[in-house]
């Protein structure tokens, strides 16, 4: 990224795509210009004239059917937030990197990787900042388990959900895996070895529920689970370190951390019934303990994170280069679910 003056003044920001997460998007930025931050939300795109309207009068900036109405409209813009459905991503960041705007692109960051290296090459030649839109890397809990982090070597990770219609228009692990799977590459620092991988649709035309598991070069061993046709709402990380085994709830935004040292030779129920007790009394019991976190919504701190980046002209936490690698990954786990189901006999399925 080529030195470009920070900017002192108000950043003018506009998102595109007003459905489910473009409204999350709008509500933060909106919150962040009434609680006197340097941002101001100055329009909003969307090619649905009724939610284009709706955003309008619910966030009060003006809306417009398309990106180019909404500059000639509105003059200049510093950022913008990409939260349209993930095919139209590089169709979308293309005007708008040219333009001169830095963007938050929602996860993931593209369909394919040629659409994520056209984003990154419009980013480096006109000298723009692209973040990749993966919230859960600003969770407090992830945030706490960071400060802790000593060469974990095994990853457990469970991401379920109810089914809804949303997102359909990728699979599971583009659309929920790939949370955990852009959160455990960022802590492992290793290149993947090897994966396995099985996943199978379920109410969709696509994976809906798939389970994989890594080995990376480092000796490091991560199994995932995702599923959106749970019945019940389950984002749990668990993971082992030398010495010490940490658990991470999502949703609560809690970690509690096991002294493996201490608890070493304890019977497997008891140190279950252990690890139950200490949920509700975090003081009993020696060799289990919460480990301090810092409550705060992860979209807030995300957009907080990048807005700082674009001030200040600086790397962003999670970069388009993070972005791209989490999707790399996760089209490498669908080309081993597909050659699976091919030797299992169910790639009519898929």
């Amino acid at each position: 990224m080529a030195p470009v003056a920070a900017k002192t003044g108000p950043l003018r920001v506009v998102v595109v795509g007003a459905g489910a997460f473009g409204r999350n998007h709008l509500r933060v930025y909106r919150e962040l210009q009434q609680a006197g931050h340097n941002v101001r939300l100055a329009g909003i795109v969307d090619a649905n004239p009724a939610t284009a309207a709706e955003a309008s009068r619910q966030f009060a900036a003006p809306a417009f059917a398309d990106i180019d109405a909404c500059l000639a409209a509105i003059g200049p813009v510093d950022a913008a937030s990409v939260c349209v459905p993930t095919v139209h991503h590089a169709a979308v960041a293309a005007p708008l990197l040219e333009r001169g705007v830095d963007l938050l692109i929602e996860k993931p960051l593209a369909a394919s990787l040629a659409d994520a290296d056209a984003i990154l090459t419009h980013a480096r030649k006109y000298s723009r900042i692209v973040q990749a839109g993966h919230l859960e890397r600003f969770n407090p809990a992830v945030t706490a388990a960071r400060s802790v982090l000593n060469r974990p070597m095994f990853f457990e990770s469970h991401r379920l959900s109810v089914f809804t219609p949303r997102s359909l228009d990728v699979d599971v692990v583009l659309d929920l895996m790939i949370h955990d799977l852009d959160i455990v590459l960022s802590l492992v620092a290793s290149v993947v070895r090897e994966v396995r991988a099985v996943g199978l649709p379920v109410l969709s035309n696509k994976v809906d529920i798939a389970n994989v598991r890594l080995e990376f070069d480092n000796g490091c061993v991560a199994n995932f689970t995702a599923s959106r046709v749970s019945t019940e709402r389950v984002r749990k990380l668990r993971f082992f370190q030398p010495h010490q085994y940490l658990s991470l709830d999502f949703a609560r935004q809690d970690l509690l951390m096991i002294d493996v040292t201490a608890a070493a030779g304890m019977d497997p129920r008891a140190l279950a019934k252990l690890a139950e007790a200490a949920s509700a009394h975090p003081s009993e019991g020696l060799s289990l303990r919460k480990l301090p976190v810092t409550a705060g919504e992860p979209l807030r701190l995300e957009i907080e994170s990048f807005l700082d980046a674009v001030r200040e002209r600086t790397w962003p936490v999670v970069s388009g280069e993070d972005g791209r690698a989490a999707l790399s990954l996760a089209l490498e786990i669908n080309h081993a679910i597909h050659a699976h189901a091919a030797r299992a006999g169910l790639s009519r399925n898929l």
